[in-house]
């Protein structure tokens, strides 16, 4: 999603695009770039910004909006205006950005009203008041409940869940230390099951951290600062440089998600096998991380499983990770075999008692059938003890093969492997 502010006073490109042709030349180049998206907006939301009124918005950014929209451009309207949205979904914009989070009744009205999609942003405060001291008892989580329950009031009025998308706001009401936290934790805001936007670009937070006062000399870090959020979960990235964040994105390594599985503790007492099968977890888990070009982006709960296809043995402990990884597929698994057997896996009934089961569920983009390996793996919709994990840490996702965890799984009653979360974990 490339920037294009309409405005005197944006705090790192105010005044460049106010006249139509340039802002137009701004767009093309943006898209010759890789932009799929244009985001337009006509009043800054820096810090103690001064307020537009609606129609003085309107004259900015409406001529712009026709044009692009003339050439077929997806136009995302970055607005708090209900009288401003309104206006430009009528001409076929796509997109409505509030960052005051639809906090207005009638911008949800509005956005109801039409097909478009919706970005959902979080802000404490307003632009005039958002940087005098915000305080979050818990940033992370205090972010989270609050896209949560935005996106849910919106569902409520009739918008779709997938017309949703969500942005924690990095900047808008936090400090440097607030806003790194959230963009270190963005795997937090993908459990919510919605597409995430990634909005860091030219951000003080980041001049903050790496000594660059100048907001345009920020573009490099920007992008790569888009990259670890990515990598997280993000998917979505507003951007002024849409070039460097192109290719920094190069660099983003593909998803893997691995099950974990045990229910044999080689050296747990009587009374303490449920803590024995942990400690085998953790072992792998331990193992997984010293994998070449492998991090592990978030885990899952720990469940209690019943057995599944061989009943005559102990319940299990079951967890799924989430990788990014820069191996390929067939290399990935002989890693994890060669984990399963320092931990004393024996192959000798099949589906049985095991000390460590690591299996590849989904890699992204790949499919196999072949003996060696298949993927996704041909039972996880039919497991409850990799479902129920899978859908803790991504609800809403779709295999490479295009079945989806939320669609397609078998009904919970018809599941194998029945699973329960283990709290104390």
């Amino acid at each position: 999603m490339g920037i294009l502010n309409i405005t005197p006073d944006s705090f790192s490109d105010g005044g460049k695009y106010l006249e139509l042709d340039a802002a137009m030349e701004q767009a093309h180049r943006m898209i010759d770039e890789g932009a799929l998206i244009i985001d337009v907006g006509g009043e800054s939301t820096r810090p103690n910004a001064d307020p537009v009124t609606p129609e003085e918005e309107l004259e900015r950014i409406l001529p712009v909006v026709i044009a692009l929209v003339a050439e077929g451009v997806c136009v995302s309207v970055d607005t708090r205006h209900a009288q401003v949205a309104q206006a430009c979904l009528e001409v076929g914009a796509s997109i409505i950005n509030d960052v005051s989070g639809f906090r207005d009744p009638e911008m949800v009205k509005v956005v109801a009203a039409y097909d478009c999609g919706v970005v959902l942003m979080h802000m404490q405060g307003t632009p005039q008041t958002m940087q005098d001291d915000p305080t979050y008892q818990d940033v992370v989580n205090d972010v989270r409940e609050y896209l949560r329950d935005g996106a849910l009031r919106l569902e409520n009025a009739g918008i779709a869940k997938d017309r949703i998308c969500l942005d924690p706001g990095p900047g808008f009401g936090k400090t440097a230390d607030q806003t790194r936290m959230l963009v270190y934790n963005y795997f937090e805001f993908a459990r919510l099951g919605y597409p995430i936007m990634v909005a860091v670009s030219r951000k003080s937070f980041l001049g903050t951290m790496y000594d660059l006062p100048n907001p345009t000399d920020r573009d490099q870090v920007s992008a790569q600062m888009a990259l670890l959020a990515c990598e997280a979960g993000a998917t979505i990235i507003r951007t002024h440089n849409v070039a460097k964040t192109a290719e920094a994105l190069k660099d983003l390594r593909p998803f893997a998600f691995i099950s974990l599985g045990c229910n044999v503790a080689l050296v747990a007492e009587p009374g303490e096998e449920l803590e024995g099968k942990i400690a085998m977890i953790n072992q792998a888990i331990s193992g997984i991380c010293t994998i070449p070009d492998t991090d592990i982006i978030d885990i899952s709960s720990y469940y209690e499983s019943e057995p599944a296809y061989y009943l005559e043995q102990d319940t299990f402990v079951n967890a799924v990770l989430l990788v990014r990884t820069g191996l390929p597929p067939r290399e990935l698994l002989k890693y994890l075999q060669a984990i399963e057997n320092s931990l004393g896996r024996v192959r000798e009934i099949e589906n049985g008692p095991r000390t460590c089961d690591l299996d590849i569920l989904d890699y992204q983009l790949y499919v196999s059938d072949d003996e060696q390996l298949t993927l996704p793996h041909p039972r996880l919709l039919e497991r409850d003890f990799v479902v129920t994990p899978l859908e803790e840490i991504r609800p809403s996702h779709v295999l490479a093969d295009g079945k989806s965890i939320a669609h397609d799984a078998l009904e919970k009653s018809a599941r194998v492997g029945w699973s329960h979360k283990i709290e104390q974990h």
